[in-house]
């Protein structure tokens, strides 16, 4: 199975031993960040620093002026943590080393996005704004966005793209300094607390033969118990229904498929015209429809048609519920990319790849992800280098 690995440009930038690392764990492809959200990253083997702190999401390349002359919403160059072309600047190195490299490139996911532009938010029924988390069918956030895709994933010598978050980021986001735990919120409260209420999506609802005041209401009634019982486990669309109702969950999942569906097709589209013949185009995703964030929702027969392939979320047994929903819909050339965590502090299991890896090929994955390389540990990326090889 082919293999790649994710990677920041300044886990490469200024090391002149990381390509070679990289390589030597036996992947062929880097998967790198081109344009990503806020982060506080840890460089564990990095001969000049230990922490990087990207402050707020940016493109790690300059950004085209043409393209953005008098526009707004537009793309922030990044700071000090990783400034000029660090993207081509890493591709170049990794390219010496022998390692093809496609781009990451993350989308409706910025923080300084809604704190200066607060219109283009998500608004949860009790009117709070989340300001990491762009509408995606508003018509200038769906623009910014398109335009974002087709620039940052088609950058020189990229030979891909994985689109991260293209779709409805919601109420879970690891924000900084998170401290929404206190109340545990299972599938069903997630989606309620995603709910957007913005002119926009209220306008959608009606569309859909909701009154939105009424719907907003309805929402804050159906989270009462989860306030006061401390929590709600419960998970999957039938427990959506049983807090909503049936209907009001159809309706609502139906605006909110369409908006991220077209704006899909739309990142995609612009991506392909942009791009040379054999340009691969993966999305980050999920089989439930209902699920926001980095993997959103998607219907898998519906993104096969229209994307080159998927990657998947796969660590900690998900390979069991996320993978066969699209090997159903693969065609002979689809890529279903099985991406595991393998960093232990963040939850993985790099002693356990090998084996995830064969059950993930089992179920129908037809390459692996690793999350990532400049992250994990020593310890780690050892593990990683022998189960790569007994997979050979």
């Amino acid at each position: 199975m082919k293999t790649a690995t994710f990677v920041y440009p300044w886990d490469v930038i200024g090391d002149p031993d990381a390509p070679a690392r990289i390589a030597d764990l036996g992947v062929r492809q880097v998967t790198l960040a081109a344009a990503y959200h806020s982060t506080r990253a840890l460089t564990p083997r990095h001969p000049r620093h230990r922490v990087v702190t990207a402050e707020y999401a940016a493109v790690l390349y300059p950004p085209d002026p043409a393209r953005w002359a008098g526009r707004e919403p537009r793309p922030y160059a990044a700071g000090r943590w990783a400034p000029g072309d660090a993207y081509g600047e890493a591709t170049e190195a990794l390219e010496a080393a022998g390692l093809d490299v496609h781009s990451w490139v993350v989308l409706a996911h910025s923080s300084r996005l809604g704190a200066e532009h607060p219109g283009t938010s998500v608004v949860n029924a009790y009117g709070d704004r989340y300001p990491w988390a762009p509408c995606v069918a508003q018509s200038a956030v769906r623009d910014y966005l398109t335009d974002l895709a087709a620039e940052a994933a088609v950058r020189p010598a990229a030979r891909g793209t994985e689109l991260e978050s293209c779709g409805w980021y919601g109420m879970a986001h690891l924000h900084a300094h998170d401290k929404t735990g206190g109340v545990a919120l299972g599938d069903a409260a997630q989606y309620l607390m995603s709910l957007c209420f913005c002119a926009t999506c209220r306008d959608g609802y009606a569309g859909e033969g909701l009154d939105p005041d009424e719907l907003g209401a309805t929402v804050r009634r159906a989270l009462e118990p989860v306030w006061a019982s401390g929590g709600s486990p419960e998970a999957g669309w039938p427990a959506v229904e049983k807090l909503l109702g049936a209907g009001a969950a159809a309706a609502t999942l139906a605006w909110r498929t369409r908006a991220a569906r077209t704006l899909q097709e739309a990142a995609i589209a612009a991506v392909r015209a942009a791009a040379p013949a054999g340009f691969r185009i993966l999305l980050h995703a999920d089989p439930a429809p209902y699920r926001t964030g980095a993997n959103p929702g998607v219907d898998p027969a519906h993104i096969l048609s229209v994307a080159d392939g998927v990657v998947l979320p796969c660590t900690g047994g998900g390979a069991e519920t996320v993978l066969p929903p699209f090997a159903a819909h693969a065609r002979v050339d689809t890529v279903l990319a099985a991406n595991f965590t393998v960093v232990t502090g963040m939850g993985g299991s790099p002693a356990t790849l090998a084996a995830d890896a064969a059950r993930a090929r089992e179920l129908g994955a037809t390459e692996l992800r690793l999350y990532h390389a400049g992250l994990a540990s020593t310890p780690d990326l050892a593990a990683v280098t022998k189960a790569l090889r007994a997979l050979r």
